[in-house]
């Protein structure tokens, strides 16, 4: 029975780890590997960011509603996933009301800001999800929500080694449970390293 499993991971185009992404998402596509993963990407270029004025919170709402729907939750770490902040610049979060609160829809920069359409707030219960009117990363509010509904969390280094200094400071408690992505076959070749994939998704 195919599992439907989040990814997690730096998207940016320079220097994001979308290589570990396209090939869990290759491993998706056969029917050897029989997993349906689902990544932020697919997120943000779908119905809710073609809206004109899809704004960070209804980025992180639907990033619950997916996240919420998947079994697992690999977070793949890079050597700039520490450093990076997008998602965390709402001015709304810890404010009572949106009077005066701007923000920028999402990829419409150019067209400046508008003003906060989140009229009131309330802080979430223990089994809701985490509220998306927030001052976390993108990456961050993925992991809590992950964290906040139990999910299984599986944390993938881009890396040959355990690169513990890439982990960003809220993953700390993961440090021993964190994997290099990539192995050396018998030819010496970097390949993916699907049997720890396989393993801590249940498939054996």
């Amino acid at each position: 029975m195919s599992k439907k499993v989040y990814i997690s991971a730096d998207y940016s185009e320079d220097s994001g780890d979308r290589n570990v992404v396209d090939l869990l998402n290759d491993w998706g596509k056969d029917n050897y590997h029989k997993t349906d993963f689902v990544d932020m990407a697919k997120v943000v270029s779908g119905s809710v960011s073609s809206n004109d004025d899809c704004r960070p919170c209804d980025l992180k709402k639907e990033f619950n509603s997916q996240i919420n729907a998947s079994s697992a939750v690999i977070i793949v770490i890079g050597d700039k996933t520490a450093s990076r902040t997008a998602g965390s610049s709402c001015s709304r979060a810890g404010k009572n009301s949106n009077i005066g609160i701007n923000c920028t829809p999402y990829k419409q920069n150019t067209n400046g800001t508008k003003n906060c359409k989140v009229t009131s707030t309330s802080t979430p219960g223990a089994n809701d999800d985490v509220g998306c009117i927030n001052s976390y990363s993108y990456l961050r509010h993925e992991f809590e929500q992950a964290k906040k509904k139990n999910k299984k969390i599986i944390i993938i280094y881009n890396s040959l080694r355990k690169e513990t200094s890439w982990l960003p400071w809220y993953l700390d408690d993961y440090e021993d449970i964190a994997q290099p992505f990539w192995v050396k076959d018998a030819y010496g070749n970097k390949v993916g390293n699907y049997t720890f994939i396989k393993q801590e998704l249940g498939y054996e």
